[in-house]
């Protein structure tokens, strides 16, 4: 762990991590399963079976320039999201960083794990040198678009043709959000 826990109450915190356990990509293979099932997932719209995801997750911790943050209710992983590195040949934009792949378990949500998350991915991001994140949602996120306008992120682009869900083209908002003052 390099980022230090963020915590909110007494059971929910959020840390980068680098290696998940058997039990732990256990855990994150269901939480992400429940929440697309539940339409919060972060671009499928019905769950891979289990080994496909299972590799997915490994697959994640093994590609240079994506960084993997959870939340853990008692422990148990109970969402996550990605931060992703500009890659180098974008050498302008190499201040900011994308959040990506945000999610949590219908049976976490409303304890503060999204917000947990995403205050760990902006430390780490701080400690990192970088200036700005950016990120993008579909419209029907209800609940990450209201976490994100409540930590500070601006909307400032729309795409009417970001997603086809069901047949029916589906906005998508894009952000932005100067988390410090640098050089980088």
């Amino acid at each position: 762990m390099i980022a230090p826990s963020d915590t909110i109450g007494p059971e929910v915190s959020a840390q980068y991590v680098t290696e998940l356990t058997a039990g732990e990509l256990s855990d994150i293979v269901d939480a992400c399963t429940q929440a697309i099932v539940e339409g919060g997932g972060f671009g499928w719209l019905s769950p891979p079976d289990r080994p496909d995801m299972e590799k997915y997750w490994r697959g994640v911790l093994l590609m240079p320039g994506r960084h993997l943050f959870v939340s853990r209710v008692d422990g148990v992983i109970s969402g996550a999201a990605q931060l992703l590195e500009t890659p180098s040949n974008l050498e302008a934009q190499c201040h900011s960083a994308q959040i990506s792949s945000h999610f949590v378990a219908p049976w976490a949500r409303g304890r503060g794990n999204g917000k947990a998350i995403v205050r760990s991915i902006e430390y780490y991001a701080r400690e990192h040198g970088y200036s700005v994140l950016k990120l993008d949602l579909r419209e029907t996120q209800t609940a990450a678009i209201a976490l994100y306008n409540g930590l500070g992120y601006v909307r400032w682009g729309i795409n009417p043709y970001y997603a086809m869900i069901d047949g029916k083209m589906v906005e998508g908002y894009y952000y932005t959000k100067k988390i410090q003052d640098t050089d980088k």
